[in-house]
This record gives structure tokens, sequence and C-alpha cells, in this order.
């Protein structure tokens, strides 16, 4: 059930964040501030982290090949609140009884 854990926490809001040191093109930077507000994110890093995570839960899916975290992309793209999510998920894994 190693799945279910790994996704349980990555849906809470209060997880550990670690400062990263990233070079990437000024451009590139500019277009990521440019575009965040109309994507509905506070500031280009809350839409790098969203790319990111985006990417890596498509790797993760993609090599473990785990159907729940594939559900849960799924849900997550169609706008499913992560509250729900996280209640569903805790069920699943029996954490939610």
């Amino acid at each position: 059930m190693k799945s279910f854990d790994r996704v349980i926490k990555r849906l809470r809001k209060d997880r550990p964040m670690l400062a990263v040191t990233l070079r990437m093109p000024a451009d590139v930077l500019e277009d990521l501030k440019r575009i965040a507000p109309m994507l509905g994110h506070a500031g280009y890093q809350p839409l790098m982290r969203a790319y990111v995570g985006r990417g890596l839960r498509e790797d993760l899916e993609r090599l473990e090949g785990s159907d729940l975290e594939s559900l849960v992309a799924s849900l997550r793209r169609r706008g499913v609140d992560e509250a729900v999510l996280a209640q569903a998920i805790a069920e699943t894994s029996g954490a939610g009884s």
C-alpha cells in the first residue's frame, strides 16, 4: 500500500518545502511570470511546482503503473476537490474507516 501512502502525503497542503536553486534562461522565467496569473497561480514558483509535479506524476505512473495514481490524476484534471480525493483515498486504504 505504499502507493496509497504516497498519494495521501502528496495531498497534504502542509508538506515540508526545501529551497532549490535552478538556472534557466531569462526569457523562460519571464514567460512563467507572465502566464502564471493567467493560469490561476499566485506567481511563477507555484506554476513551476505544478509543472514539475505534473511531470513527476506522469513519470511515476508510467514507471510504476499505479492504477490509483492514474485515477487520482484523472480526477484532479477534472476538478475534483483535493479534500474529496484525500477522503476517498483514505477510505480505500482503510485509514478513513
